[in-house]
């Protein structure tokens, strides 16, 4: 790789740490002698980057330093390119319009040497089962997560009974051929999944949630013995 991308990489194994790490691990991880690994920290540091550290101690990046996130690897263009594709293809009208319009705005502030990468990839999103239509908006079921409002709703079960229930939203799960609406239900005192096709009526309730979304969505996580993949 270039020295360039070789600087970004050693950024982004940093951001990754939060206790220092030894100048060893990151020379091992970046495939580099322990002098190269010394120069770059040396020319990250004159360039701005606020890394504390020493050879023998150990580094970390302090979180006053922000990457400039527009600053991408040919890995990582393809891998939001798959992405974007993924979306346009398998959510919803309103999603695919804010991935398209995301993706042309990457490509305007790119290299033009990473810009051709983003119409030359050859990895592809192929053909979903097509998703049924919903009844409810997809984009009030997300308001309703994003801003932690309860939902009534309608629900039309396999069987063609319908109930009414107040649910607490915490999660949005878009599958081949369906989406489900992850949920605490009030009616059954646990938590529900309800396919977004058989929600035939929904209405934001009143009030918040008395648990927020994330803590929902973290003990869904552990009684179902489900890791969180997601880094951020």
């Amino acid at each position: 790789m270039s020295r360039s991308e070789r600087l970004l990489q050693l950024l982004q194994v940093l951001r990754r740490h939060r206790l220092p790490v030894s100048g060893g691990t990151l020379a091992a991880e970046l495939a580099i002698s322990l002098r190269t690994l010394y120069r770059d920290i040396a020319t990250l540091q004159a360039q701005g980057a606020d890394i504390e550290g020493e050879a023998g101690i150990g580094y970390v990046l302090k979180p006053t330093y922000m990457l400039p996130p527009l600053m991408f690897t040919r890995d990582e263009i393809e891998a939001l390119m798959l992405g974007f594709n993924f979306v346009a293809q398998r959510t919803d009208d309103s999603f695919a319009t804010a991935a398209r319009d995301a993706l042309a705005k990457i490509n305007a502030v790119l290299p033009d040497d990473l810009r051709g990468s983003l119409g030359e990839t050859s990895l592809l999103a192929g053909p979903g089962i097509p998703l049924p239509v919903n009844r409810v908006a997809i984009g009030l079921l997300r308001q309703a997560l994003r801003q932690e409002y309860p939902l009534d709703i309608t629900y039309r079960d396999l069987s063609g009974q319908t109930s009414r229930r107040t649910v607490w939203p915490f999660a949005l799960s878009y599958f081949d051929g369906a989406r489900v609406l992850m949920t605490w239900c009030t009616l059954r005192h646990d938590f529900r999944n309800f396919r977004s096709e058989r929600i035939e009526t929904a209405d934001l309730g009143a009030g918040r949630y008395p648990k927020r979304r994330a803590a929902l969505l973290k003990e869904w996580r552990q009684r179902n013995n489900i890791p969180n993949r997601l880094i951020l």
